[in-house]
């Protein structure tokens, strides 16, 4: 009797241990990073797909405007500024993976020879950040992808606060919203002239190859995932456009530098989502965006 009693009470305990481990496997980590899981229906599409807000062109003649075109990103580059008047790039889930950040920062060899080619060091010792316009971040489902977000072209000098913190969080902001499934156009930029990094004012560095902006802005244009973009842009979609000042002391909340996508315009001449239908351009652009911000 005790012996059937021990393998009785031995079955009943196996089968506790095995309820355990079952439950155990079906739980949810709730702390630490997590990947983003590409979306079934979601695409890598066209990098311009909302306009050329500037109607850059692949013509050397154009060097204040010479349009660039790359499978990550789409960008204006200006020869004597050394840096892109402007980048815009398509996020969605379909862009993320798991590779890890490349940090090979070189110069862009697809550029005029006959050009002056900033070069991974030109920023040393300038007190200012190689800041990126597409983020690496934005960039990982393949080592190709995120390397090139790495070339000097995709680059401008942003005063370390602004690029680490401010600019960082919106970032980090966009890619949120793509894990909950959206899919976002940005565009992103700079303009003026003269910024504040860690060693103080400058107005250009590598003896005066690269000018360094007064201001670095973006717009994004959230959407569900979907096709035909450009025609899904309604006077109800959300824009986001921010206009930051490129300074260290500068807040660390990118949603105080909330402005609209017009005032952008009228500080820079762009046209920067002239793909939209131009009715329901006149009423986004004058939006100031008033959503979360994390």
């Amino acid at each position: 009797m005790k012996r059937t009693i021990t393998r009785l009470s031995s079955a009943a305990l196996l089968l506790a241990l095995a309820a355990s481990c079952s439950r155990t496997e079906q739980v949810t980590p709730t702390t630490g990073p997590t990947a983003a899981v590409a979306n079934q229906d979601a695409t890598r599409d066209n990098n311009l797909a909302m306009g050329n807000p500037s109607g850059a062109v692949a013509d050397t003649y154009y060097y204040w405007n010479y349009l660039m075109t790359k499978p990550q990103y789409t960008m204006s580059y200006h020869r004597d500024r050394g840096t892109p008047n402007w980048v815009s790039w398509h996020l969605s889930s379909a862009w993320l993976g798991s590779t890890p950040r490349q940090d090979d920062f070189r110069a862009d060899d697809t550029l005029p020879s006959a050009w002056y080619h900033v070069g991974g060091t030109s920023y040393s010792g300038s007190g200012f950040d190689r800041g990126h316009n597409c983020p690496s971040a934005d960039r990982t489902g393949s080592v190709t992808d995120n390397s090139a977000t790495f070339l000097m072209t995709n680059m401008m000098p942003q005063a370390p606060t602004n690029n680490q913190q401010t600019w960082a969080n919106l970032e980090n902001y966009c890619r949120t919203l793509v894990g909950q499934g959206y899919e976002l156009y940005i565009i992103a930029g700079s303009y003026g002239k003269g910024g504040t990094g860690s060693n103080g004012y400058y107005t250009t560095i590598d003896n005066g190859h690269i000018t360094v902006p007064a201001r670095t802005w973006k717009v994004v244009v959230v959407l569900p995932e979907g096709s035909s973009d450009v025609g899904r842009v309604t006077t109800s979609t959300r824009i986001i456009a921010v206009d930051m000042p490129n300074s260290n002391s500068i807040s660390t909340s990118w949603g105080s530098y909330r402005t609209t996508v017009d005032a952008i315009e009228s500080a820079t001449g762009y046209n920067i989502l002239s793909a939209v239908s131009s009715t329901v351009q006149s009423t986004i652009e004058s939006k100031v965006d008033t959503g979360p911000t994390s």
